[in-house]
């Protein structure tokens, strides 16, 4: 009977039980009344003669007879019978529905075989809600030229997809490429890899959550990364680095977890569109120079929150298994695909946990900046990204029940001024946790873990100098981390106004105090911001500046630095401006070149120069005499 339903005939193409339910009435067949039913158990008899298009007096009365059987043999009411009777015959056979037609083809190309029905985790319901939301950003984007969105709801607990919308659905325009399934295709991530590194660099002891991370310009080669807003700090939380989504701290706990590393932790947590070698992404690779797809992007989070719910029962050890790919089909009596790795590279639950708390402290946008004003808001852990151009806008967000990742752009890679992930995804994505359940947030570790002493100011294990110190819970390779760079004790005259040294103070009359000291260029930007930063006191006219020799810093050019300066609209040579710091706010600092004096600058150390083609040296004394030299070079065109 049942291989009977699946493929008799119902009138034109339309072949099987389910295929005429929903063609006829638009539903089910086991949602069918009996009119409805009793009217597709007639139809195969002859469909060719009579279907509801053709021969429709001969349709209603094989129908009626049929029902009047089934009076007959008292499996329906009398009553039942009227009524079914009176039901319309269908109409026009209506449009198969097309609810998760990119999820079709996804399984389509991952089965081979001739599979003729499936059952898909998907919640129909949060399926059509969610494409709904899509559509109506969606009608508002267009105005800007961005004509695609893509989104994937996730649980955690079991990694089963529950709304899989692969593009904006839109058939009758071709230039949306509706049939794109963006959730498949490899993309620039942009910053949505920066939690994955936090945690890792954690897990590996090499930082604290809180210690501070340099934030100042830098370049490698002819690589000169920035900050999204221009702008820098000098010495940034790396908690608070990671919440801002700074590129330039970004970059400095790369340099020290080594790209090649975090490149392996990437692959082994379930990336599986790096097929270039480690070199050809470089530090890039945390900044958005490599491509992933939503579906691998958003199950790593929610492997991550995996771990994390389960640290408990595992007693706080990594169990690879929590690591795996999402699914999308029910398949109760078939074994599921295990775990990515021997997890030799994976974060620890601890590490998570800090990572998951620092992202939730993310500015949401617009009216949702006040969610911590409204008992009813759900804690959110998330995460926006923004590819080079603005070809890609994106926005990850994870609780301990779901996990929700959104995607908006154009399939064919057009960059479009504004879009960004914070402007265009983000807002979609809290539309749609507005649509799931609330779930309490993430519990703190109880296992694997430890308490160390820290650094109030600096974030960093405390030395033995640090004045204020802190025991803080920390993830359990905290302790291999190192002290703190930043505080050292100096010496200062009876005034406590000089700084000096035995050569020129009586120890016996020395004052001994600890103080924060960072590196010229940190410090210019740093207190910039932070106006109870206190510079080093200046050292006692007479005394030794033995210590004194980090006083200046050239910040810009980096040493052995290939520099192009491109050509003016008038054809000319533009110039390059060249940046310096040094620890006293009013010291004078006498640049030259080549041993040819330029200028000189007080307060704001910046040159603009324009150097010939070939090698150079630049020097740079303060009024003491301390100088710097930095070797560079001027190429002719773009490495």
């Amino acid at each position: 009977m049942a291989l009977y339903a699946c493929n008799a005939p119902f009138g034109g193409n339309v072949v099987g039980l389910d295929a005429a339910a929903w063609r006829y009435y638009g539903n089910s067949p086991e949602k069918l009344s009996w009119g409805q039913m009793a009217t597709l158990a007639v139809l195969p008899n002859a469909p060719s003669l009579v279907h509801p298009g053709k021969n429709r007096e001969k349709l209603l009365k094989k129908r009626n007879a049929l029902l009047d059987k089934l009076r007959k043999e008292e499996i329906i009411t009398a009553g039942d019978c009227e009524l079914a009777k009176q039901e319309p015959l269908p109409g026009t056979p209506l449009p198969l529905p097309q609810n998760a037609p990119h999820l079709l083809q996804r399984f389509k190309k991952e089965n081979k075989e001739k599979a003729t029905k499936i059952a898909t985790s998907i919640d129909i319901a949060l399926q059509k809600n969610v494409a709904a939301i899509l559509q109506q950003h969606q009608s508002v984007l267009k105005g800007n030229g961005i004509n695609n969105a893509c989104a994937l709801v996730l649980e955690v607990e079991t990694g089963n997809t529950l709304a899989y919308i692969g593009n904006i659905s839109d058939r009758n325009n071709k230039e949306m490429e509706s049939d794109v399934d963006v959730i498949a295709a490899p993309r620039s991530p942009g910053s949505t890899l920066k939690p994955i590194l936090y945690a890792a660099i954690l897990s590996d002891g090499i930082l604290l959550p809180h210690a501070l991370v340099p934030d100042v310009p830098m370049q490698i080669g002819d690589y000169a990364p920035k900050n999204f807003d221009l702008g820098y700090d000098g010495a940034v939380p790396a908690a608070n680095a990671l919440a801002r989504s700074l590129n330039i701290p970004a970059l400095k706990m790369l340099q020290q977890y080594k790209y090649q590393r975090f490149y392996e932790t990437l692959k082994q947590c379930g990336i599986t569109t790096l097929n270039r070698p480690a070199g050809n992404y470089g530090l890039s690779l945390v900044l958005g120079g490599c491509e992933v797809t939503m579906w691998d992007m958003a199950g790593l989070y929610a492997s991550m929150a995996r771990t994390l719910n389960h640290q408990a029962a595992n007693r706080g050890i990594q169990d690879p298994k929590d690591f795996h790919p999402p699914y999308y089909l029910k398949e109760p009596g078939k074994k599921k695909t295990p775990g990515f790795s021997t997890g030799t590279e994976l974060p620890d639950p601890t590490s998570v946990y800090f990572s998951f708390q620092a992202m939730k402290e993310v500015m949401r946008p617009g009216e949702e900046g006040l969610w911590q004003q409204f008992s009813s808001s759900q804690t959110i852990a998330w995460k926006t990204g923004t590819s080079f151009g603005f070809r890609d806008g994106w926005a990850i967000g994870v609780t301990p029940k779901y996990v929700v990742a959104v995607w908006i752009g154009n399939t064919d890679g057009e960059g479009r001024p504004d879009l960004v992930g914070i402007k265009t995804a983000a807002p979609v994505m809290f539309d749609i946790f507005r649509l799931l359940p609330s779930a309490n947030w993430f519990k703190e570790p109880i296992y694997n873990f430890t308490y160390i002493p820290t650094c109030r100011q600096s974030g960093y294990r405390a030395n033995m100098d640090c004045p204020d110190v802190d025991t803080s819970f920390m993830p359990p390779n905290a302790i291999k981390s190192p002290q703190c760079p930043y505080h050292r004790m100096v010496n200062l005259d009876a005034t406590g106004i000089y700084r000096v040294t035995s050569d020129c103070e009586s120890p016996s009359t020395m004052q001994h105090k600890a103080w924060f000291v960072l590196t010229p260029a940190m410090e210019f930007y740093y207190r910039q911001k932070s106006a109870d930063y206190k510079v080093l006191p200046a050292f006692k006219p007479g005394c030794d500046l033995s210590d004194a020799g980090k006083a200046i810093e050239i910040i810009y050019p980096i040493p052995d630095a290939k520099i192009y300066v491109p050509l003016e609209i008038n054809g000319e040579r533009g110039r390059t401006v060249f940046s310096a710091a040094h620890r006293r706010a009013s010291a004078k600092i006498f640049w030259s070149m080549d041993d040819q004096f330029l200028t000189t600058t007080q307060n704001f150390h910046q040159v603009a120069v324009n150097p010939g083609i070939g090698r150079h040296v630049l020097t740079l004394v303060d009024e003491s005499g301390l100088s710097i030299s930095r070797e560079f070079q001027i190429v002719e065109k773009e490495k």
